[in-house]
C-alpha cells in the first residue's frame, strides 16, 4: 500500500478526486494517509474529515512572526509527514514553495498538479495569465501539467502528464475555469496511478 499526503490550501476539489479514485479502485494500492492545509479556512479539511483522514493544519504565520526561515517551516513539515510513513506527497492547490529542506527528504515523491502547459505561466495566476493573453490573440489554447518536484523552480520539473485545453471564443474565466479544474481532476488520477503502479 502505497502512502499519499496530500498538501492543499483551498476548497480541496483535486483532494476529493483523489478520495474518490481511492474508495472507488482508480488508484488501487494507494491510501491517502494525510492532509496537510496552510489555511485554516481550507474547505479541503472538511472533505478529508468526513473520509475519516488525518488533517495537520500547518500554518506559515508563527515562522514568519519570529523571523525563521522558511526553510525551518518546510523541515518541520518533512518530518510531519514522515511521521505518517507517507511515500509520495501530491501539491494539490498547495500555495507554498518548497526549499531543499523539505525536497530532500521526498527525492523524486513530489507531484505537482498545475493549471498550464509545461514553460507555461508558472505561478499562482496561471488561468488568469492564459485568459488574459488568449484575449490578446497570443494564444489559443492552455492546460494543465502534472510534474515531479526535483528543486526550487516553480512548475517547472519533469512532466510526468499533459493535456491541452482550448479556450473558446464564448468562454468566460469562470466557463475556462470549470473545464481546467475538470481536466485536473482527470489528469491527476491517471498520472499519480502511473508513478504508483510502475
Amino acid at each position: 500500500m502505497h502512502n499519499l499526503a496530500v498538501l492543499i490550501s483551498g476548497n480541496g476539489s483535486n483532494l476529493q478526486a483523489i478520495l474518490d479514485a481511492v474508495d472507488n479502485g482508480d488508484l488501487p494500492d494507494a491510501r491517502v494517509a494525510l492532509v496537510v492545509s496552510n489555511r485554516k479556512d481550507a474547505y479541503g479539511m472538511q472533505r478529508a474529515f468526513k473520509h475519516g483522514v488525518p488533517v495537520v493544519y500547518f500554518p506559515k504565520l508563527p515562522y514568519t512572526n519570529a523571523n525563521r526561515p522558511r526553510a525551518d517551516y518546510d523541515a518541520d513539515l518533512a518530518r510531519i509527514v514522515q511521521g505518517f510513513g507517507v511515500e509520495w506527497v501530491v501539491q494539490a492547490g498547495w500555495m507554498h514553495i518548497f526549499t531543499d529542506a523539505f525536497i530532500r527528504h521526498f527525492p523524486n515523491r513530489i507531484v505537482n498538479l498545475h493549471p498550464a502547459l509545461p514553460g507555461m505561466f508558472p505561478g499562482a495566476h496561471a488561468i488568469e495569465e492564459a485568459y488574459a493573453a488568449y484575449q490578446r490573440g497570443e494564444i489559443d489554447h492552455t492546460g494543465v501539467m502534472v510534474h515531479l518536484v526535483p528543486d526550487e523552480a516553480v512548475d517547472a520539473g519533469p512532466v510526468v502528464a499533459q493535456m491541452e485545453i482550448p479556450i473558446l471564443p464564448e468562454d468566460s474565466l469562470e466557463d475556462l475555469e470549470k473545464r481546467i479544474h475538470a481536466a485536473e481532476h482527470t489528469l491527476l488520477i491517471s498520472a499519480l496511478r502511473n508513478l504508483i503502479t510502475h
